[in-house]
């Protein structure tokens, strides 16, 4: 198990209040507490966030989904809505460094609970938002999910195979990189805070989110005006550089470039191949993809994928299998990197969730507690902004919070 007694992580001493969900904002969220901030995750009365009803998988009635995504963070459910919530919320805006939110532009606003309001209260408050599409703009009131953002960015055109229908990525990639893009943004804020004392608005999209994963695609249509299409595992610029068929199951090799593909034909036995004009260049080498797939397709059939990725490990060219995601979290390089542990959650007992993918040297990251059941630190959190058991017992009682 984790020691969760102490934290050394470079963001201690940093208070977030999340009011985001489901999937962006959390993930976001989990990046910064694993760094050492303290993420109170504000809940919204009824239900909670809305991953918790994500039904399937569930670990003895709690969602696998929200777990994975609201480690180390301490929960309290707030019911925004009424007049005593919104107070309990800028009560707490004074002491906090950031607060982060998902909701359509406006929502907050009607309660009476934006930016402008909240920068008053705290002028040093750095207000993150993750929307569909951004903050302006003619979308700018859209709500917006993964699937959609990889539609509208292109993502769906170019992955998949040629001539199949659009196919988003097996992740949510949108999501995802929404959230990472959000800490980026929140920490670089914070680096201006301590300069400055100001706080600012920090604002990205799952829109910009998933475009910004298209740049070898981006730099292909400004100089060819031209669309890409999908390319299968193969690649949009270099060859060969995809996954390829053993005799037992997959390999991914990476020619990216000259040095390596040379390489690679004297390890499959076929130096003849350095001879042949249509692989002579990389650019020939993409003209003619189909024929030099087909001529590694049947030579690396003859043997296994761990006999492969012996001989390429050897001559030192990039390759590696295509694993399942139980092979890859089982891997012995992924555990030695932490990125699987091991949490006592209060209702789904032992679990194992992923690790944080950033190392410090002097101030490591840490996993200190499991996804909070809903509303598990309210009365904490609440006693720490100075009110009694007494108020406390009122809120409840009034459906305040939980």
């Amino acid at each position: 198990m984790v020691d969760t007694r102490t934290h050394s992580g470079p963001l201690v001493g940093v208070r977030v209040l999340e009011l985001a969900q489901i999937m962006a904002g959390p993930t976001c969220g989990m990046m910064l507490a694993d760094m050492g901030a303290d993420v109170v995750k504000v809940e919204k009365l009824p239900g909670g966030d809305d991953s918790r009803s994500y039904s399937e998988p569930r670990v003895n009635g709690v969602s696998a989904p929200f777990m994975i995504l609201n480690r180390n963070k301490r929960g309290m459910a707030l019911n925004l809505k009424l007049p005593q919530g919104r107070d309990i919320l800028l009560r707490m805006v004074r002491d906090a460094d950031v607060l982060t939110e998902n909701y359509r532009r406006g929502t907050l606003e009607k309660l009476g609970l934006g930016y402008d309001v909240l920068s008053k209260v705290n002028p040093g408050l750095i207000y993150c938002a993750v929307s569909g599409y951004g903050r302006d703009g003619p979308y700018g009131d859209k709500a917006g999910f993964d699937l959609i953002a990889q539609g509208f960015s292109g993502l769906m055109s170019i992955t998949g195979e040629p001539g199949r229908p659009p196919m988003k990525t097996g992740n949510s990639i949108a999501d995802i990189n929404a959230g990472i893009l959000a800490a980026a943004g929140i920490m670089a804020a914070y680096i201006h805070k301590l300069k400055t004392g100001q706080g600012q608005v920090v604002d990205t999209s799952l829109m910009e989110a998933a475009i910004q994963q298209t740049y070898w695609h981006a730099a292909s249509y400004f100089a060819t005006g031209e669309s890409v299409g999908p390319t299968g595992s193969a690649h949009l610029l270099t060859a060969p550089y995809q996954a390829f068929r053993t005799r037992d199951s997959w390999i991914n090799i990476g020619g990216a470039n000259q040095a390596n593909w040379e390489r690679i034909a004297e390890v499959m036995g076929h130096p003849e191949w350095l001879e042949d004009a249509r692989f002579d260049t990389n650019s020939d080498r993409m003209a003619n993809l189909e024929a030099l797939v087909a001529l590694m397709d049947a030579v690396l059939q003859e043997q296994d994928t761990a006999y492969w990725i012996g001989a390429f490990d050897a001559a030192g060219v990039p390759a590696g299998p295509v694993h399942t995601i139980g092979q890859a979290l089982s891997h012995p390089q992924t555990l030695a990197r932490n990125m699987v542990i091991d949490l006592d959650h209060v209702q789904a007992g032992p679990t194992k969730a992923l690790g944080c993918p950033i190392h410090f040297s002097r101030t490591p990251t840490q996993v200190r507690r499991p996804a909070p059941v809903l509303g598990q630190h309210t009365r904490e959190l609440l006693r720490e902004a100075g009110y009694a058991d007494t108020d406390i017992d009122g809120f409840v009682d009034q459906g305040v919070v939980a």
